[in-house]
């Protein structure tokens, strides 16, 4: 299978985005989170992504947000698995990476998790955009309103080219300042800090992404291009 052929089939399977890394690119990645600690005879890495409407982190309730947040990872996770039935009937060997849970890493002090496969820093590295301060992938076309998804292939594809543009406008402190739980320091988040309203339990027993302040207060929420134009 080609590199176009396997893009196309992406595309056709519902992504809105689609990058390749070499496996060669996650050298810097920590070692255990590396795409060969997966699966050793990862050759490329595929990401892609889904669109999430902005008009959900539009609205004065969490309640909106939440359930496109929660409802388009879920989509995303089908659509992984699609992608890796399609890729399997194609002879290729298909490793699904999730959209978010589950993980393994776990600290429990710091309430820190890390995924098996940091998918923004994957995606980065197949070209699909560059990261913000807020920790966010941007992307040119679609912003950071995205979710993102990945599989591992145990074939040698072209590479797409690393973004050239930058994520944030120079010298934008806006994420920063917004988030209520001073999480954000323009390179990590601090995820105790964060994790009390990124995923709220209230009084009924509902988790709700109660704060997304640095995703829809970034002036290319919704792309670079159009910021621009």
């Amino acid at each position: 299978m080609t590199t176009d052929q396997l893009k196309s089939l992406i595309f056709s399977a519902g992504a809105d985005l689609c990058g390749i890394a070499p496996v060669e690119r996650f050298s810097q990645a920590p070692e255990g989170f590396r795409p060969t600690d997966i699966h050793s005879a990862c050759k490329s890495v595929v990401v892609f992504a889904k669109r999430l409407p902005f008009g959900a982190a539009s609205a004065k309730s969490c309640v909106p947000y939440t359930i496109a947040n929660t409802i388009i990872t879920q989509e995303v996770d089908l659509l992984t698995l699609d992608i890796c039935r399609r890729l399997e009937d194609a002879g290729l060997v298909a490793i699904p990476i999730p959209s978010d849970d589950p993980y393994e890493h776990w600290e429990a002090e710091q309430s820190y998790g890390r995924a098996i496969l940091s998918l923004r820093h994957a995606a980065y590295l197949a070209g699909l955009g560059s990261l913000g301060k807020n920790t966010l992938l941007i992307n040119n076309t679609y912003g950071n309103m995205i979710q993102l998804g990945a599989v591992l292939v145990d074939v040698e594809l072209a590479g797409d080219a690393i973004a050239d543009y930058d994520g944030c406008l120079e010298d934008c402190r806006l994420c920063l300042d917004a988030c209520p739980a001073n999480a954000l320091d323009g390179e990590t988040v601090n995820q105790q800090l964060c994790r009390p309203l990124s995923i709220f339990k209230n009084e009924k027993g509902y988790y709700l992404k109660k704060c997304f302040q640095c995703r829809m207060i970034c002036p290319n929420a919704t792309g670079i291009e159009q910021h621009h134009n």
